[in-house]
């Protein structure tokens, strides 16, 4: 039986189905769990969250004093056959979501990782203990997520790459998850699809909790036998997520099949052309563009626009054509965070794509002038805006020119903590 109570109401032993506050308005990655001690219950009560629904099949029910006349609570509790979702605000559209700036977006999106990463870590780790996953605890998670991209996609998507080796399996697994709801809108999927995709995303990696850390961080080139070890982190992730209660096929199928290429020669199904599903492909493109652009114990990540380039130059054998191509659309010939220089001599870093506009046409904010190799005052310049003369010449390598951080022109003020 689920019931709403108030939170002033809880009580050790309790199992909390869905606080009634959006995710990222509280201290908790799973949106179910049971209140197993007095610690986790002040944790809930230090919040402003007022209201909380229970699941009294899975815990203990509302306290009933022994006094034949005890005071009411200052609201009824509500009993509810039905399941949460069937209670909860229906979720707009996300047609209906309005785009955004990056200035407007990247402080939201920068929160959304923050918390996103410890979801991730958490869930992660718990599979690792041999604990099944709770797809329930993901899905708010992936929502955050797809309504941050679907608000500015350069934001969330620029700030998951910049990622650590400690924290690159959780942070990929955000970045993929990101990747994948943006190129899910540049195909025209629906919204479900774009979720399905989305939680795709976020799991196609849990495999990798079977394989040891030290050859997953390892800063040298693998060995054959460790190689082979990774190599089976599809097909160990695949069996983790056939315990998953809810799990649709897609998340299984991309999981599976995220490193087969339509040539043939990917694994571990040796998989060809059609015998690859759609979002294997998409899988397949988004898990390797974040592989590339992102530093790892034994390479430092590539330019966004530089792996671009590389990816187009394997997409005849590795990737589906259709696939690669509107993959492009969704993030750009430069993308974010890309150093590019102008015409005029300026160098700059991609701020923002111009939706409906041309990809050789983005928000750029210039910093450093290539004539006098002294940096000038920064300055975003619009290259579609009518009547500029101005456009990317190329694109540049930092360390060519000798600067560093150069992410900060992008991304403003906003920081990742924790």
């Amino acid at each position: 039986m689920l019931k709403k109570i108030e939170t002033n109401q809880l009580r050790v032993g309790m199992y909390i189905q869905e606080l009634c506050s959006s995710w990222m308005d509280t201290p908790f990655w799973q949106k179910s769990f049971m209140i197993d001690d007095q610690n986790l219950l002040s944790k809930v009560l230090s919040t402003k969250i007022k209201e909380a629904w229970i699941d009294t099949s899975k815990g203990l029910d509302v306290f009933v004093p022994a006094d034949p006349d005890p005071p009411l609570p200052s609201r009824p509790i509500v009993e509810a056959q039905e399941s949460v979702a069937a209670v909860r605000p229906v979720r707009p559209p996300f047609s209906d979501i309005a785009s955004v700036s990056m200035a407007d977006e990247v402080g939201r999106a920068t929160q959304i990782v923050t918390k996103s990463k410890q979801a991730v870590f958490s869930m992660f780790n718990e599979a690792r203990m041999g604990k099944a996953v709770e797809v329930e605890n993901a899905l708010p998670l992936v929502e955050e997520i797809a309504t941050s991209v679907m608000r500015n996609s350069g934001a969330l998507i620029g700030l998951a790459r910049l990622k650590t080796k400690d924290d690159y399996t959780y942070m990929h697994s955000i970045a993929v998850c990101a990747l994948m709801i943006a190129l899910s809108k540049q195909l025209g999927l629906n919204d479900e699809q774009t979720r399905e995709a989305g939680l795709a995303g976020l799991l196609h990696d849990i495999g990798k909790m079977m394989v040891s850390a030290d050859i997953l961080n390892k800063p040298g080139k693998l060995t054959d036998a460790e190689f082979v070890l990774v190599k089976q982190h599809p097909v160990a992730g695949y069996k983790m997520l056939l315990e998953v209660k809810g799990l649709s096929e897609v998340a299984l199928d991309v999981c599976l099949h995220h490193h087969e290429k339509v040539d043939g020669s990917g694994y571990p199904k040796r998989l060809t052309g059609d015998q690859i599903s759609l979002f294997a492909k998409m899988g397949a493109v988004c898990d390797v563009y974040d592989a590339i652009t992102s530093n790892r114990p034994y390479k430092q990540g590539w330019c966004p626009a530089e792996s671009v380039k590389k990816m187009a130059e394997w997409s005849k054998g590795h990737f589906d054509e259709t696939v690669f191509q509107a993959f492009v659309r969704s993030i750009g010939i430069f993308p974010v965070g890309t150093l590019v220089r102008l015409e005029s001599g300026r160098l700059g870093v991609v701020v923002e794509q111009q939706v409906g506009k041309s990809l050789l046409s983005p928000k750029v904010r210039v910093f450093f002038s290539t004539k006098s190799m002294a940096y000038i005052m920064p300055e975003l310049i619009d290259l579609a805006r009518p009547g500029l003369q101005d456009k990317i010449a190329a694109r540049e390598d930092a360390v060519k020119w000798g600067l560093k951080d150069i992410n900060r022109y992008w991304l403003g003020d906003a920081t990742i903590s924790g």
